[in-house]
């Protein structure tokens, strides 16, 4: 079929008076005929047989004075946008655009390229942009200029197409534009952001951070295995332990354990005159286990906390160090207390998956105004820990998606660790 219309074409440029059109311009009518008469398939392939919509060069692509190409006018380089004249066939039957600035070029597929939306298709996907996205009007094609609208870094956005153009792949975002493939991530990119606030911010020796996505188990961190005395921190694996104790119906929130002298000495056990509103002599009163575990939660008690140890945790034996290395990988240095933001927040992690009544007494402290807790409009469950110049605080968060936030500190201030915490919060909330 191809074949008859060139024939007839040819045959209607013989009974042609003068001249002949190509495309919309006009061509010489000996070389226009010629090149019908000599066109095979592989010049249809070689060069261009219409007036491309958005030229661009593909090379580096010499000017000619003439249409024959015989005289070097200027070089324009590669990804050059060009406007074009007329198209024209030459002395050597080669298909040549006339410029419309002047001089001629080759309209060979190897010099020019038609820079336009190659394929378009419906779609329906959610992305994470990164930073500063760029969106444009239209898929991004030589010409294209970027829109001023833009979105919240590291944000989900909603795509309803999907194309294609010679410069890659673009969705577009409704009531934004068009944005390239390469900047989106299929997966939350968020805790990306929260490392490079870590690294911009927060390069402190004295600071310990530790973030952790648990729906993605992505972390973010920063000196998160420096070992630092953790004070307080430490009743965290106690409190584990204890409700893994209620968990396997070995004990029960009612049973009651009396406060006298050997509970409150063993290996590992805290100062009583430290932290908590118990009395700080033993007094031979019973205690419930409830009270027990509201004590240590809400008011990090230590008497509370070595009525815990010395009555549900076994005095820290060999039971319980094994329970703590299944839960977080490692044992825990119950006498010496020295940790690190990563053990404490993997302790954390664990009490979350109990999801016990632990969490509800860890929700509701007194310290509930300051620290990681303070700005945070959501529930924080945290456990603090002090002694001489460290602050600590281990936190759930729980944002739309529940993470785990430990900071340990060295020669810094509760509001320090407020301004660690906000800043992450703001990122993953």
């Amino acid at each position: 079929m191809k074949k008859v219309f060139a024939f007839f074409l040819a045959m209607s440029v013989f009974l042609l008076p003068l001249s002949i059109i190509s495309t919309e311009k006009e061509a010489s009518l000996s070389n226009g005929l010629q090149y019908q008469l000599l066109q095979n398939p592989a010049s249809q392939v070689d060069y261009f047989s219409y007036f491309p919509e958005n030229p661009v060069l593909k090379q580096d692509a010499q000017i000619y004075e003439d249409v024959n190409l015989s005289k070097p006018l200027n070089i324009l380089t590669a990804n050059t946008q060009i406007s074009l004249n007329r198209f024209l066939i030459n002395d050597t039957n080669v298909p040549v655009f006339e410029l419309s600035n002047g001089g001629f070029i080759s309209a060979s597929y190897d010099v020019i390229f038609d820079d336009v939306i190659l394929s378009q298709e419906p779609i329906d996907a959610t992305f994470w942009v990164g930073k500063k996205a760029v969106f444009y009007p239209q898929p991004f094609v030589t010409g294209v200029k970027p829109s001023e609208k833009t979105v919240t870094d590291f944000t989900s956005v909603k795509v309803s197409q999907k194309a294609t153009t010679n410069h890659g792949t673009y969705y577009k975002v409704e009531e934004k534009g068009w944005i390239d493939a390469t900047t989106l991530s299929e997966n939350d990119n968020r805790m990306a952001h929260v490392q490079d606030i870590l690294n911009e911010k927060y390069q402190n020796a004295d600071i310990s951070v530790y973030v952790k996505d648990l729906d993605s188990q992505e972390v973010a961190q920063i000196n998160a295995d420096k070992v630092m005395y953790s004070a307080s921190i430490t009743k965290l694996p106690i409190l584990y332990y204890a409700q893994e104790k209620l968990d396997t119906k070995t004990f029960s929130l009612d049973n009651r354990f009396k406060y006298n002298e050997a509970s409150m000495n063993f290996e590992g056990a805290y100062d009583t005159d430290g932290s908590g509103d118990m009395s700080k002599l033993p007094d031979d009163k019973e205690y419930s286990l409830e009270s027990l575990l509201k004590a240590v939660s809400q008011n990090s008690d230590n008497v509370a906390s070595n009525l815990l140890g010395y009555y549900v945790d076994d005095k820290y034996d060999a039971n319980y160090q094994t329970s703590i290395s299944k839960a977080i990988g490692t044992n825990w240095d119950m006498v010496g207390r020295n940790s690190t933001a990563q053990q404490a927040g993997l302790m954390m992690e664990a009490i979350y998956y109990q999801n016990g009544t632990i969490i509800d007494y860890l929700s509701q402290t007194k310290f509930d105004n300051e620290r990681i807790s303070k700005d945070i409009d959501v529930q924080v469950a945290h456990k603090i820990g002090d002694a001489y110049d460290f602050r600590h605080d281990v936190a759930i968060v729980y944002a739309e998606k529940p993470f785990i936030l430990s900071i340990f500190t060295d020669h810094a201030s509760y509001d320090d660790i407020t301004a660690i915490a906000n800043d992450v919060y703001g990122v993953l909330k």
